[in-house]
């Protein structure tokens, strides 16, 4: 019965908490600003869900957000803030590009669509390990290190489009020159998904839930998280963890980024990261650092981020209130838990 409360009753009072919390928290300042919250409701309701069209535009957030936040449960776990998930992307959608460009038309583009997959992993696998070598060689931390090289990469991809990928007679921020139509991810007849990114990103969560509940990797990173010293003394290597939890998140999100090139912009433009890195931060934080929570928590992100874009149109209203719902979600949430986490203590 305990067992069924802590497990059930309590994340559900939890949740019920933060949706009611921050319901009101929106309508009395829709309302101070005198605007019909039931409306803005209503539009961000239309705006994500009220077409194939805007499903699939859902869709297409709700992948890179699912990838990078799979990505960063594997450095939570070891309580590592891997804030440089943003260059992890860009590194991605760079790999991505580079194989394109280098293999194609010289290998058939099945094959260097393999080859772009694989570039974006290794690159962003690689791009995250060296700030995992900062801080686990260098001493430096990992948030530092990470916000410095998410300068790095957009500086790096700002290079190659006025650079050396430049399109031909002109250097734009509208990116590189398109890719060739056989190098875009297909998609369904009326419906702009990619089945096979979308497959992709069901299998990237799959394996995260498999790993950490059914493997050994999944327990050192709970247990060296839980306590680094007594996994040094049981013999664990939390340097080599960190640094492997730290290469499987850059290749989430290198994923991430090769979805976005491959299958969202068909070129590398300088913001195609689009920030889902650090909306996937939030996304984990909501979800209390659990993989569960994780796919519809992005949903509901992905929904807020594609519905708001109605908002200036018809309410006059800016688009960034997307933004404060969702920064608002993980306020309350954290609010809360802290709370009954004070409340656990004291009565202890």
């Amino acid at each position: 019965m305990r067992n069924l409360k802590d497990k059930v009753l309590k994340p559900l009072t939890r949740w019920l908490i933060v949706i009611g919390s921050v319901f009101l928290i929106i309508t009395l300042l829709l309302y101070a600003i005198r605007v019909n919250p039931f409306e803005v409701y209503k539009l961000l309701i239309e705006g994500s869900l009220g077409s194939k069209y805007r499903i699939a535009r859902v869709l297409n957030v709700w992948i890179p957000l699912v990838l990078c936040s799979c990505g960063l449960l594997y450095t939570f776990s070891l309580g590592l803030w891997n804030i440089g998930i943003e260059g992890q992307i860009m590194l991605g959608a760079i790999g991505a590009t580079a194989a394109f460009k280098w293999f194609y038309p010289s290998l058939p583009a099945l094959y260097v669509m393999i080859l772009g997959f694989l570039f974006a992993i290794i690159a962003g696998g690689l791009w995250a390990l060296f700030a995992g070598i900062l801080k686990t060689k260098g001493g430096v931390n990992e948030i530092f290190a990470g916000l410095g090289l998410n300068f790095v990469a957009q500086g790096l991809i700002l290079w190659l489009i006025f650079g050396p990928w430049k399109r031909p007679g002109i250097a734009s921020m509208s990116g590189t020159e398109p890719f060739d139509r056989h190098l875009w991810l297909s998609t369904l007849k009326g419906f702009r998904v990619s089945p096979v990114a979308l497959a992709i990103a069901v299998f990237v969560f799959i394996a995260t839930v498999f790993i950490f509940k059914y493997t050994k990797w999944g327990l050192f990173f709970k247990a060296i998280g839980d306590n680094p010293t007594a996994g040094t003394l049981f013999g664990i290597s939390v340097n080599k963890y960190s640094l492997f939890a730290m290469f499987l998140a850059g290749a989430c999100a290198g994923i991430a980024g090769f979805f976005q090139t491959a299958g969202v912009y068909h070129r590398l433009i300088p913001a195609i990261s689009s920030n889902y890195g650090y909306l996937a931060l939030l996304v984990v934080m909501l979800a209390n650092f659990s993989y569960w929570p994780v796919p519809f928590i992005a949903f509901f992100f992905a929904c807020l981020n594609v519905g708001s874009i109605q908002l200036p149109m018809v309410l006059n209203i800016d688009s960034s209130l997307s933004g404060i719902i969702q920064g608002l979600s993980v306020l309350v949430f954290l609010c809360v838990y802290n709370f009954q986490r004070l409340k656990e203590n004291s009565l202890e």
